[in-house]
């Protein structure tokens, strides 16, 4: 009977004390947290911003397409990883960057790059589109399969609609000289440019 008391005891404990470390002393320590802003700086220019628009749209079709399986968006400190010295970002993700996210995608598997800080390494509208459209085409070798359905594909010289991102001379074809993102297509280019983590927040020095 002892014996039973004793091990109630310890698995009472061992839960208690691990609810307590892991969720209710974080969320302690977190809850007063908002976004930073520097002194004398206008409100508008506080960090982190919510999504908005195409960006909010774009979240969830990125989330949709499972990117979130290939591609994490966390910089791990120097000591922790190359993180930095790849040129991911310029200092470590810290919880602040994630203030506004609904659904966490930090992400567990490097297949591809890290996407944190991709709008601030890549805010070109066209390479995103050509990369989407086939990865090949901006990164040979890439391992990541191509999303032709984000876009409407077109090969009519005299009529090339508006938005219209000419392929590359290599890749064209007969039936495929220009691609046209669609809806989809537009808002995860959206959201990928949005994605810049780089303002200097003090707890990432």
């Amino acid at each position: 009977m002892n014996k039973s008391l004793l091990i109630f005891v310890g698995v009472l404990f061992t839960v208690v004390f691990s609810l307590s470390g892991l969720v209710l002393v974080p969320d302690w320590q977190f809850s007063g947290i908002g976004p930073f802003l520097a002194e004398g700086a206008d409100p508008s220019e506080a960090y982190p911003q919510p999504l908005s628009g195409g960006a909010e749209q774009g979240h969830a079709v990125y989330v949709d397409l499972g990117c979130v399986y290939c591609h994490s968006q966390q910089v791990r400190p120097e000591g922790f990883g190359a993180d930095i010295n790849r040129g991911w970002g310029n200092r470590r993700t810290v919880m602040r960057d994630y203030l506004f996210e609904t659904v966490n995608l930090m992400g567990t598997m490097r297949t591809g790059p890290d996407l944190a800080n991709i709008g601030a390494r890549q805010p070109s509208r066209d390479w995103h589109n050509l990369h989407l459209y086939n990865p090949a085409i901006t990164s040979p070798g890439s391992t990541m399969p191509p999303h032709p359905f984000l876009f409407e594909e077109g090969a009519d010289m005299q009529h090339v609609p508006h938005g219209a991102i000419m392929l590359p001379a290599e890749w064209q074809t007969s039936e495929v000289k220009y691609i046209v993102p669609n809806a989809r297509g537009k808002a995860v280019v959206d959201y990928l440019i949005s994605l810049n983590r780089q303002f200097p927040l003090p707890e990432a020095q």
